[in-house]
């Protein structure tokens, strides 16, 4: 599977869980109704265990956090109403740039 597709499928599986707000049946919807607060903790929690992984783990290990990271950066994107689609578009729009160029720019 095209790594697009994955994030199209886990994108959309995020939004119904949000929509339905299943709290009982749902870890998406339970995280949701904890506020964006916690939603952004856990993705920082699985940063840091990512970052652990790659440090002193093997690559099963690290595949493994940074599914959990990408998954609850999903949640956290949805959350705040901003697609894959969004973070794509940045993307592209960067692309061609250098990383020191484009760094620069922000400042």
């Amino acid at each position: 599977m095209a790594i697009g597709e994955a994030l199209g499928r886990l994108e959309a599986v995020v939004h119904d869980r949000l929509a339905a707000g299943t709290v009982e049946a749902s870890y998406v919807a339970s995280l949701a109704a904890k506020g964006r607060g916690k939603i952004a903790q856990k993705f920082g929690e699985e940063a840091v265990e990512t970052l652990i992984a790659a440090m002193s783990e093997d690559d099963p290990a690290l595949i493994g956090e940074a599914s959990d990271l990408i998954f609850h950066l999903t949640v956290l994107l949805a959350e705040r109403g901003i697609a894959w689609a969004d973070v794509a578009a940045e993307i592209d729009r960067r692309h061609g740039t250098s990383g020191h160029a484009e760094k620069a720019s922000r400042s």
